[in-house]
């Protein structure tokens, strides 16, 4: 099955998903004459309420589901429709709601069906704040990850409770069993998160070879399979990992391979200390037992054929980008390759060495743009754009597959350097890793 074919299916189970709900609830309805606003608040409680169960998919790491549309489009259709079934779930409030049934001096009196649907939306609306502003609310990613799984599952069973106590619109025995079906498979999703994979986890254990230290605050960890034979990955793709901690914890970090994937009993990451978890990388000791939960991504030359490849990194970005010409160098691959090191200045500039050393290899050029060039540079200056690029690709660059992994800002103005070089759109590739 082709990825388009793939693409489409899951789009029409996402479909399907969402509009199964509406349809079985407004189908038959023992009690007509509840009046169209009523019914519209009820269908978008219902669609709000799938959306919220599709996101228990979507943050799965399910490799079927984002091969076909990418790890980054996956994230970023998780952030729309979660805050588009919180819209739905705010105007279903606004419309259905009977305030005077809340008594907040006697919420003894207050029915059930009041009581879980407000659990579940205050438990929705601080779960999209936590996420939306967490660096302003200084949440580590660590405690923002548990706050968020045990807010998403509160607010998905209070509100599949409070639509099996809605009378009218679930008054039948087929109907609840419509629901009781969805929530089961939410629970299961679940349980494959965190019960089953990280037990297939914990029976494939890696343990640290070598911690050594790189440039700009970075650890580049080396990591041996204890017990079985490895990992086969793609060039470009990542792995979520934890270090020194059961599999079972809620808090993993997802970092790229930064090694050839021509080996499979050795790979290799760098991690630059950002935060908590990866400041501690650097103390991280020989021999300690690490979880590697993967291969993840299509950022990968092996997903895109190509007359050569152009490779664009900046920071600690370099790592996907070298994991791909190192698995070219393996592969005797005589294609050009042109790689764009974006980098504050010269001492910044990560896995320097490994980069100058493949050189030799294959049909490698190599170019550093530097915001700060030290004295005598002859290099490029400043930050990349279009200009640069014009100067450093070879003839025939449209037919070129390109890899962009870096800041933001710096991927937006890649892509529009590209497309505005004549580059078609297709041909362009970006893994951003600003998921939060």
């Amino acid at each position: 099955m082709t990825s388009v074919v793939r693409g489409m299916s899951w789009i029409a189970i996402f479909i399907g998903v969402c509009v199964a709900p509406l349809v079985f609830a407004l189908v038959g309805a023992s009690q007509p004459g509840q009046g169209f606003w009523t019914d519209f608040s009820v269908a978008l409680g219902f669609v709000g309420l799938a959306l919220m169960g599709v996101e228990f998919a979507l943050v799965a790491r399910v490799r079927q589901i984002a091969e076909p549309f990418g790890t980054d489009a996956v994230i970023d259709f998780h952030r729309y429709i979660g805050t588009t079934g919180l819209i739905f779930v705010l105007v279903h409030v606004a419309l259905s709601a009977d305030w005077s049934q809340a008594n907040p001096f006697t919420p003894s009196d207050t029915p059930p069906l009041v009581v879980v649907g407000g659990v579940a939306v205050a438990a929705l609306l601080l779960l999209i704040v936590t996420s939306v502003w967490r660096r302003r609310l200084r949440l580590s990613y660590e405690w923002w990850q548990v706050l968020h799984a045990v807010l998403a599952v509160v607010a998905v069973v209070a509100a599949v409770v409070h639509v099996l106590l809605v009378d009218h619109y679930v008054d039948t025995a087929w109907k609840r069993a419509l629901w009781v079906v969805m929530a089961a498979a939410f629970v299961w999703v679940l349980l494959w998160v965190r019960v089953i994979r990280p037990l297939r986890l914990r029976r494939r254990p890696w343990v640290i070879h070598e911690a050594r230290p790189e440039a700009d605050r970075t650890t580049v960890i080396t990591l041996r399979p204890q017990g079985h034979d490895g990992m086969q990955f793609a060039p470009g793709q990542f792995a979520w990992i934890s270090i020194g901690r059961s599999p079972f914890l809620i808090t993993s970090h997802p970092f790229s391979f930064s090694s050839s994937a021509e080996r499979s009993d050795e790979v290799s990451m760098a991690i630059k200390a950002i935060g908590d978890f990866t400041s501690s990388v650097a103390e991280a000791q020989p021999g300690t037992v690490v979880h590697l939960d993967g291969p993840h991504g299509v950022f990968s030359i092996d997903h895109a054929e190509g007359a050569g490849y152009g490779l664009v990194a900046g920071g600690v970005g370099v790592a996907p980008a070298l994991s791909m010409v190192e698995t070219l160098a393996d592969r005797s691959d005589a294609r050009p390759v042109v790689l764009f090191v974006g980098a504050r200045d010269q001492d910044s500039i990560i896995l320097h060495e490994r980069i100058e050393a493949l050189r030799e290899r294959l049909d490698l050029r190599v170019v550093y743009v530097l915001e700060n060039p030290p004295p005598g540079w002859e290099g490029e200056v400043g930050y990349l754009d279009a200009q640069i690029m014009a100067r450093h690709l070879p003839d025939g660059y449209r037919r070129f597959q390109y890899f962009a992994c870096g800041p933001v800002p710096m991927l937006k103005a890649v892509e529009e350097s590209l497309v505005g070089l004549g580059v078609p759109g297709d041909r362009v590739h970006t893994e951003r890793f600003d998921w939060v």
